[in-house]
């Protein structure tokens, strides 16, 4: 038995064929471009990372997939529970706050990620799954400064070829072929070198409350040195999970229980909310946990003459506040119309692949942000070196319009300076202030227009003209829906209507993707 022939030629190359090549591929195809993809694997394949963002509803509703994930019963996601110091309240990020039909759902990845593939081969997109790149041939003899120009690949039948290409779209996961074998650009951050064990349970019973039934819970081990996911899936499975940095990771196995899963099911007795939320009567499944390295990385580049990098390839942040999918959809919208856009003449290659750079750049660095202000709550933050962690670039970029709020000044430096960083990271643990229902209603009716998520931003002295000293209320509301505001763009509030970025913007239209120059940029 042989595959399908696998061409010898093709405009777009796309490695890859989790969320972010998928979707990079079908917006090509849909555009009319000849798309091949491969795929390493066969799908469905076992996948972690279960909870969306709110912004998925809207990239899947883009491609006319929304329809097809309410269809196969994923769970609606209606927010996020917080939990960072025991004995206080917990946060609930609720995505009714970003706008209207703004809920999103927890999937069951090996499901979830092949409607989209089986969705791109229906779009035209030529797929191959089981057929692995094995390396790249460049223009010139510098793979750093020189144009892609052809892969090679196997099959897992032992066949192998070469197919070559006009453009390249790197989407091949934490492997990510282009960074680590060709650009070696690729950088770790120290502080978040995390590993996750996680497994499956079921009988874990439903929520009855209604506005946060099926919402992500997730919190502090009790311990201080790690943190644990609790995820309700459709297939009447939970998912569990315990995530901690790898010294702590192999210090806690050398001195505990030995084995992974025995390991595993030791870790989540020091997680007392997700204990409650699986009740008496879940089960662990025997032999299902998993591990896998959650590693926090990030790129000085993510494209070159002729390619893209996307998705895990590229970056990845911390799964604590489930971006990962978000990156590399958003990575892979921005690789389609940038390439386009260079196909079209309305930028040049240069200024698409610094547009490229820099919209992956600000989209991790706000959710690094976040996920740093949560690690400072939880105590646990590993040896995390400030400055090393960063690209200034794409600190700037990503805070540009924040940074004189959160400084009390509007005279800034463009230098990234620790001083800095610890400001901007003391604004963004507003995101998880605990804040009720009826806090929000009350101060929404006071309020009103400083209530609006896509608002400007309040400084302290914005605060103090509105609020009486007393009003703590208030002030929590209003502190914590202007951390809210740094994520509106990436939580969905805004749809793709995308940020101008380097004086351009996308053209998110079907049949018209690309980019056009913003007026008075």
């Amino acid at each position: 038995m042989s595959l399908p022939r696998i061409p010898q030629r093709t405009t777009v190359l796309v490695i890859g064929g989790g969320p972010a090549g998928s979707y990079a591929s079908t917006l090509l195809a849909r555009e009319g471009l000849d798309v091949v993809l491969l795929e390493a694997l066969k799908h469905p394949r076992e996948h972690v990372g279960e909870s969306m963002l709110p912004s998925m509803r809207q990239y899947l509703r883009f491609i006319d997939l929304e329809n097809e994930y309410d269809i196969r019963g994923f769970i609606h996601k209606p927010g996020a529970f917080f939990k960072f110091i025991h004995g206080a309240p917990e946060c609930y990020s609720d995505f009714d706050l970003l706008g209207q039909d703004k809920r999103t759902w927890h999937v069951f990845r090996a499901e979830a990620d092949e409607l989209m593939l089986r969705h791109a081969a229906q779009q035209g997109v030529r797929v191959f799954e089981e057929v692995r790149v094995d390396s790249i041939e460049f223009a010139g003899s510098d793979s750093m400064s020189s144009r892609p120009i052809t892969a090679n690949w196997k099959s897992k039948l032992g066949e192998t070829g070469a197919i070559s290409f006009d453009w390249l779209i790197d989407a091949s996961g934490r492997q990510g072929l282009m960074a680590t074998k060709y650009l070696k650009n690729r950088i770790y951050r120290e502080g978040l070198r995390n590993v996750a064990a996680y497994g499956y349970w079921e009988n874990a019973p439903v929520e009855e409350d209604g506005s946060h039934q099926n919402a992500t819970w997730i919190e502090c081990l009790t311990d201080k040195r790690g943190w644990a996911w609790f995820i309700p899936l459709h297939n009447g499975k939970t998912s569990v999970g315990i995530v901690m940095h790898q010294e702590t990771s192999n210090q806690k196995k050398a001195d505990g229980p030995k084995g992974l899963e025995a390991h595993y099911l030791d870790q989540v007795k020091l997680a007392p909310g997700v204990l409650k939320r699986l009740g008496n009567d879940a089960t662990y499944i025997t032999g299902s946990v998993r591990s896998t390295a959650d590693f926090s990385y990030h790129a000085k580049s993510y494209s070159g003459d002729h390619y893209r990098i996307i998705g895990d390839a590229a970056a990845f942040v911390d799964p604590l506040f489930s971006s990962g999918v978000h990156i590399g959809m958003t990575g892979a919208l921005s690789a389609a119309c940038t390439i386009l856009g260079s196909m079209k003449e309305q930028v040049t290659e240069v200024e698409a692949c610094a547009w490229h750079d820099a919209k992956i750049g600000v989209s991790q660095t706000r959710f690094l942000l976040v996920v740093l202000s949560a690690y400072r709550q939880m105590q646990h933050q590993g040896n995390y070196t400030a400055l090393g962690d960063f690209n200034p670039q794409d600190f700037g970029r990503a805070f540009e319009l924040f940074r004189p709020v959160y400084q009390g000044q509007h005279d800034v430096e463009n230098q990234l300076t620790n001083e800095e960083l610890e400001r901007m990271i003391d604004f963004t643990r507003n995101f998880f202030l605990p804040v009720s229902q009826d806090q929000y209603a009350d101060v929404g009716e006071r309020f009103g227009q400083f209530t609006e998520i896509n608002g400007p931003v309040m400084g302290p002295d914005d605060l103090a003209k509105v609020l009486d000293d007393d009003d703590s209320d208030a002030k929590a509301v209003l502190q914590r829906i202007n951390a809210l505001k740094v994520l509106s763009n990436e939580m969905g509030s805004s749809g793709l209507n995308s940020e101008a970025v380097n004086g351009y913007t996308l053209v998110v239209e079907k049949g018209r993707l690309g980019m056009r120059k913003v007026i008075n940029a």
